[in-house]
């Protein structure tokens, strides 16, 4: 989620109605609180386009890792066929094709898990938006019940104690601080190297695959 929104909702949940209303000049208290109510509105649809963009990923994260493992286990299947026909080649590219879904299984993984991260901190999110949109309109009513009380003659001294029941909210921001981690920098190589270690990378690669297909061999001779 955006820092920017992450820093909004920390506000939004840190303020007190009576902070609110003394912060704006020349304006009514009672609009002031409507208006904080409304951007508590805006605050959670907009939470809410964020948990549902994280859904949609983790869907997407779930469908592909489930196509992965099918097409893992249809390949199992299919080396198994070309060992017995004594078809090394195939059974070599299927391995092979193995391999390249295995290195991808973790990533789908490890979104997955990002995802469910993310959704169960932005459900928090709304959850903590509702609530306190809930006592803002109840500092709202107290407001209401407190001006009418004036306009009937109540004294100066009851009225400050309204307010001072109103200004019941004081939560923590801290539980919506959130430490961004930075995503390490790989370290530069030079060509020759590169080409070098890819040239490795492949030869390692070559040999797994045929020590694979070996274990496969024994295992089907058994």
């Amino acid at each position: 989620m955006k820092e920017g929104l992450i820093k909004r909702i920390s506000r939004i949940i840190s303020a007190s109605a009576n902070a609110l209303v003394d912060s704006v000049e020349n304006a009514t208290p009672q609009l002031v609180m409507e208006q904080a109510i409304r951007e508590i509105d805006d605050a959670i649809a907009e939470v809410r386009d964020q948990l549902g963009k994280a859904e949609a990923a983790k869907y997407l994260s779930s469908k592909a890792l489930n196509d992965e493992n099918a097409r893992h286990a249809t390949l199992s299947e299919q080396i198994e066929v070309a060992v017995q026909q004594g078809r090394d080649d195939l059974a070599e590219a299927a391995i092979a094709k193995q391999m390249d879904i295995e290195a991808q299984i973790p990533v789908l993984e490890k979104a997955i898990a990002e995802s469910d991260r993310e959704i169960s901190e932005l459900s928090s999110y709304i959850s903590a938006l509702q609530g306190k949109k809930r006592e803002m309109r109840e500092q709202l009513r107290d407001f209401i019940k407190a001006s009418e009380h004036v306009s009937n003659g109540t004294t100066a001294e009851q009225t400050g104690s309204s307010r001072t029941t109103a200004n019941k909210v004081e939560q923590a921001s801290g539980a919506f601080n959130r430490i961004l981690e930075n995503a390490g920098v790989p370290t530069s190589e030079s060509s020759a190297d590169t080409s070098k270690l890819a040239e490795l990378e492949e030869l390692s690669r070559s040999n797994r695959i045929k020590e694979r297909l070996a274990k496969i061999k024994t295992q089907a001779e058994v």
